[in-house]
Order: structure tokens, then sequence, then C-alpha cells
């Protein structure tokens, strides 16, 4: 009965025409190849960690860096090594879903994020470091000993 008459309350409210203004939220910073990083450390993080999950290794190079810039811009390694790197932190870092345990100022200016990743059954934290490159924020790093045994499983 209860779906019935919200059924009957929706199609009756959709016969009415009316404009109304919503204010919805500014969408989070997400890293495009115009606008490398992210405004915020934490948008930087999720946005890394959304590229992770996606397998997405063109969002993860736009957003992976330091205080230089995003790392497909250096000339640290070849774009071949770059995506290599990017192949093993996804098979390392790959998850179902993760929260953000803690965040606190690290070394050098730099923001550290302690995350619990959570594949299938199993559960690991383990720490990311975030760097501001100019006015954008990047993951730097993430400790990558607590997820080591996460690598070799398919």
């Amino acid at each position: 009965m209860k779906k019935l008459l919200l059924t009957g309350l929706l199609l009756a409210s959709a016969c009415k025409s009316r404009t109304t203004e919503v204010m919805m939220p500014a969408p989070a910073p997400v890293a495009t190849p115009n606008a490398p990083g992210a405004a915020t450390p934490r948008a930087a993080l999720d946005g890394f960690i959304g590229a992770v999950h996606a397998q997405d290794l063109q969002a993860m190079s736009a957003i992976w860096g330091n205080k230089d810039g995003p790392a497909r811009d250096s000339k640290v390694f070849s774009r071949e090594e770059m995506e290599q790197r990017e192949l093993y932190l996804v098979r390392c870092l790959k998850h179902d879903r993760f929260r953000v345990i803690g965040e606190s100022p690290a070394a050098d200016n730099e923001r550290a994020f302690t995350v619990e990743l959570v594949r299938g059954t199993l559960t690991r934290v383990t720490d990311f470091y975030v760097a501001r490159g100019g006015d954008r924020w990047y993951v730097r790093s993430a400790n990558m000993e607590p997820v080591r045994d996460l690598c070799s499983m398919k």
C-alpha cells in the first residue's frame, strides 16, 4: 500500500511544472590532463585511491607526484617504467573499499594519511604521504610493507 501511495505521489508531482533551485555541494576536485593533482590533500588521496580502484593508469599518473608536480611530467623515469610502477601499485593497493582512519602533518609540509584497505576478507592499514606541488597536491608515496602480501594475490 505504501509503495502504491508513493508511486502515485511521484506521478502526480511529475505532472506539475515548476522551477526549483537546488544548491548542490561542489564536486570533489579530480585529476584531469589539464589540471593534474588535486586542490586539497584529501582530494589527492581520494583521487589516487579511486584511480587505483578503477585501474586507471592515466588518472594515477596525474595525481601521483611530489613537490615538483606530477610524476608523469618528471624525467626521473621513463613512461614505460612509470606504467610498470603504476601496475605494481594497482596490484598491491587493489581494494573493495577503503577508509581514512587519520590524517596528520608530516615532514616537509606534507600530510600523512592512515588508510584501511579492505580486499575480500583481508584488511590492511597503511600510510599514504601527500605533498604540495605549487597550488596542487599529489600522492607522493605509500608504505608498501603492510600490503606486501596483497601484491602476490590475484
